[in-house]
């Protein structure tokens, strides 16, 4: 497992750590390994009542490590690496516990998206939500926009996605993307009370009212991730993509045709 990647647990709550600070928790694939192995066993254990997935440092994570987009560094064909990916962490749908997601500093493109699989996000005042990855070349591929698309509607979706702008956390809370903003130095304390809170109540209650509003939503959400692994799939061959990293091999500016 990782060491840029921690669970721990204290009783009926376990909380997940990002801990690669210095690249505001930006994840690679041994960090997108270990998370996979973190929920697996998670998903084994009838003790744990609720999870928090937190980070250190100023940012809950930047997503994926921009160097590492389009450069696979798993023995993996890429169409292979995103069902990895999926597969992995759709295991949070399987988990008799919530997960709460303490949300600050930036929380962009894949964490992005897997914060919004959870159950609940909170966020510190300050904190940033972006989905940058049309901008690198590729596009959303881990189920986020079909939850936005629930939560927001086109409009938003469609600004987020093809511009790639920022989302304060005042803005997130009005559009239902997280619930609370607190300030930054009670978003730890604030999503351990709400933890603790949910570990206190009767866990088939929990675990019922989690599936009411999981039928509601997954449908949707795996319809969405399906059509992302083909279409993603399809962009990382494609001339245009090709042709982006022969621009930036080259120090030029590109020059897309879109296929």
């Amino acid at each position: 497992m990782s060491d840029r990647l921690h669970l721990t647990i204290e009783g009926p709550i376990a909380t997940i750590t990002n801990d690669h600070p210095e690249k505001h928790n930006a994840f690679d694939d041994e960090m997108d390994a270990a998370l996979f192995e973190i929920l697996a066993e998670l998903r084994a254990r009838n003790d744990v009542r609720a999870v928090i997935w937190r980070g250190e440092g100023t940012s809950f994570s930047s997503g994926r490590d921009v160097a590492s987009i389009g450069n696979l560094k798993v023995p993996l064909s890429h169409h292979e690496l995103m069902r990895r990916g999926h597969r992995g962490i759709q295991q949070l749908w399987e988990l008799d516990a919530p997960v709460i997601v303490a949300c600050k500093g930036w929380v962009m493109g894949g964490s992005f998206q897997r914060a919004l699989l959870c159950d609940i996000r909170v966020a510190a005042e300050g904190a940033r939500f972006r989905l940058p990855e049309v901008t690198y070349g590729v596009i959303p591929d881990t189920g986020g926009v079909a939850v936005l698309y629930e939560m927001c509607g086109h409009g938003l979706v469609s600004d987020m996605v093809l511009t790639g702008r920022i989302v304060s956390a005042e803005e997130a809370l009005a559009h239902g993307i997280v619930s609370r903003v607190v300030a930054p130095d009670e978003l730890d304390a604030t999503v351990r009370e709400m933890a603790e809170q949910i570990a206190t109540a009767p866990a088939v209650t929990v675990k019922m009212a989690r599936e009411v509003i999981r039928h509601l939503a997954l449908p949707q959400i795996r319809t969405s991730m399906t059509d992302e692994m083909i279409y993603q799939t399809f962009v990382n061959r494609s001339d245009d993509m090709a042709e982006l990293r022969a621009a930036r091999a080259d120090e030029r500016p590109p020059k897309f045709t879109g296929s």
